[in-house]
C-alpha cells in the first residue's frame, strides 16, 4: 500500500460542510462561541524559523487566543462562572478562585504550557493599565490562563510569547466568525496525530426549550490516531494503517482546554455541571483522558451581571430551573464534538522543530466514510424517540420538542427530584384551603349521623 499524500488535496472546510451527523440542535449564525452575545475572540499567531531546535531561537509555532466575555468589560461587570477537571495533567491558572467564588472577572487566555506566566503577566498589565485602581482601591486579579503542550512542533522552552502578543490577541478580539486551526494558542497543537488547534461551534435551542444560545471554543491537543472518531465513524482505525509510515509524537498524549459560554441564566454549580458534559463531547471524538492528559473546562453565563461596585446589600439573579438543564447538556456535548472536529478540519499540515511533521486530517478520506454511510444517515429521522406507553402517562405537558413555542408557554418539566418525589410536593396555599373544604364536605356526607372518631 502506498503512503498517503502528505498535503491536502483540496481546500479546508469546517466539519459541517462534510455532511457529518453532528446532533439534532441547530448552530447559531456563526457556529461559534461568538454567537453568545457579548463574547469576543482574538488571536495572535507566531510562526517563524525552521530546521533543528535551537532553544530560544526556534522554530516557533505558537501563539495566544483571548476570549473576552461581556464585550471586554468583565472586570467591573463580572459574570457567573465555573469549571470542571476531567483529568488534571494540565493547568488553568486562576481556576482555584474561579471555583471558589463562581465568578469570571478577567479575560480567558489560551497558550502553550511554558507561556502561562508570561500570558498571565500580559493580562495583568493590560487590566492594570485599563483599571489603575487594581491592587489599591480595587481587588487584585488572578487571570484565567489555560495551556497545552505544543513542544512537538514549537520551541516551547524558548518562551517566545511576550506581553505585546497578549495585548495583540486581546485587541484583535471581536464578534463574528472565528479563525480556526493553526491560529493563536492552537498554532502548534496536535489532535489524534493530525494537526489540531483552535476550534469552535455553537447551538441554539428551540424556543420550547428556552431559546438559549450556547458556544464552545477548544484548544485541542489530545489523543492517538487509532482512537479518532469523526461523526461517530471509526475513521482513525483506517487512517492509522494508511499513515503508519508517518512519524508521530510519542512522548505525550496531549491535552485539551475548552471554554463554554451561554446566555442561559445559570448559577455557578449549574455551570460546573454543564462543564462536566463537555467531557462527553471530548470522548465522542476519541479521548479516554489518559494519565498524562489534561482535560480542563472553564464556563460562564452572560445572563447575570455581578457588579464589582454597588451601594446595594444584595443583587438579584435570574436562575434556570435545574430540571431545565438537560437540553443544555445535550447541546454542549454536540458543540464540543463539532468544535474539536472544526479544529482538525480547518488545520493545515505543519512542519516544526527538528523537521517534525504533522499531517492534516485528510478530508477526502472523511468524505468517503460519510458517503458510504449516507444511506444510513438518510434513513434516520431526526426526531425524539417515542415511548410505546400511552401519551397521557408517559409525556409531560412540555414534551421535549422543537418548534415555535414561546418560552412563556412552556410549563416546568414534570420530572422527579433527586429523592424521587414528584414536583410539586404539596399544593399551593389556596389549593390546600380548597382541598380541606372539599375533604370536610366529603366527611360530613360519607358518615351517617355525622359521627367521627376523636
Amino acid at each position: 500500500m502506498s503512503a498517503p499524500p502528505l498535503e491536502p488535496n483540496g481546500p479546508r472546510v469546517r466539519a459541517r460542510e462534510l455532511g457529518l451527523p453532528l446532533g439534532r440542535f441547530k448552530p447559531g449564525r456563526f457556529n461559534a462561541i461568538t454567537d453568545v452575545e457579548g463574547v469576543l475572540v482574538g488571536h495572535c499567531t507566531l510562526i517563524h524559523g525552521e530546521g533543528p531546535l535551537r532553544p530560544g531561537h526556534g522554530p516557533v509555532r505558537t501563539g495566544v487566543t483571548a476570549i473576552l466575555p461581556n464585550n471586554g468589560n468583565i472586570f467591573m461587570d463580572r459574570m457567573s462562572g465555573g469549571g470542571f477537571v476531567l483529568n488534571g495533567a494540565g493547568e488553568v491558572s486562576g481556576m482555584t478562585q474561579l471555583m471558589e467564588w463562581g465568578l469570571v472577572e478577567t479575560p480567558i487566555l489560551l497558550t502553550n504550557t511554558m507561556a502561562v506566566g508570561a500570558v498571565s503577566d500580559g493580562v495583568a498589565r493590560y487590566l492594570v493599565e485599563r483599571y489603575p485602581g487594581i491592587g489599591d482601591e480595587l481587588d487584585v486579579i488572578i487571570p484565567i490562563v489555560g495551556e497545552c503542550d505544543d513542544s512537538y512542533l514549537n520551541d516551547i522552552s524558548g518562551r517566545h510569547v511576550r506581553n505585546q502578543h497578549v495585548l495583540q490577541a486581546i485587541q484583535n478580539a471581536k464578534t463574528g466568525p472565528v479563525p480556526e486551526g493553526n491560529v493563536g494558542g492552537g498554532t502548534g497543537m496536535v489532535t489524534c496525530d493530525f494537526k489540531g488547534g483552535i476550534g469552535t461551534a455553537s447551538r441554539k435551542l428551540p424556543e420550547a426549550l428556552g431559546g438559549y444560545t450556547l458556544g464552545v471554543l477548544v484548544m485541542s491537543n489530545f489523543g492517538k490516531m487509532h482512537n479518532l472518531r469523526v461523526g461517530g465513524l471509526p475513521v482513525g482505525e483506517v487512517l492509522a494503517e494508511k499513515f503508519k509510515d508517518v512519524p508521530r509524537r510519542g512522548q505525550t498524549y496531549g491535552s485539551i482546554i475548552a471554554v463554554v459560554a451561554t446566555d442561559a441564566p445559570l448559577l455557578s454549580h449549574q455551570i460546573n455541571r454543564l462543564c462536566k458534559r463537555v467531557g462527553l463531547g471530548i470522548g465522542r471524538v476519541g479521548s479516554y483522558a489518559a494519565h498524562g492528559s489534561g482535560e480542563i473546562v472553564v464556563g460562564f453565563s452572560t445572563a447575570n451581571i455581578i457588579p464589582r461596585r454597588t451601594q446595594k446589600m444584595v443583587y438579584k439573579m435570574k436562575i434556570l430551573l435545574d430540571q431545565r438543564l438537560d437540553p443544555l447538556y445535550e447541546a454542549v456535548m454536540e458543540a464540543t464534538e463539532e468544535a474539536i472536529l472544526n479544529a482538525m478540519c480547518m488545520a493545515e499540515p505543519m512542519t516544526g522543530v527538528n523537521g517534525n511533521f504533522c499531517p492534516a486530517l485528510p478530508l477526502d478520506e472523511v468524505r468517503r466514510f460519510v458517503d458510504a454511510c449516507r444511506p444510513i444517515f438518510a434513513s434516520v429521522k431526526k426526531r425524539l424517540a417515542q415511548s410505546s406507553a400511552p401519551a397521557s402517562r408517559e409525556k409531560p405537558l412540555d414534551v421535549d420538542k422543537e418548534g415555535d413555542v414561546r418560552v412563556a408557554a412552556a410549563l416546568p418539566t414534570e420530572v422527579r427530584g433527586a429523592e424521587g418525589i414528584p414536583y410539586p410536593t404539596r399544593p399551593a396555599p389556596e389549593e390546600a384551603g380548597a382541598d380541606a373544604a372539599d375533604d370536610a364536605d366529603h366527611t360530613e356526607g360519607s358518615a351517617p349521623g355525622g359521627t367521627s372518631d376523636t
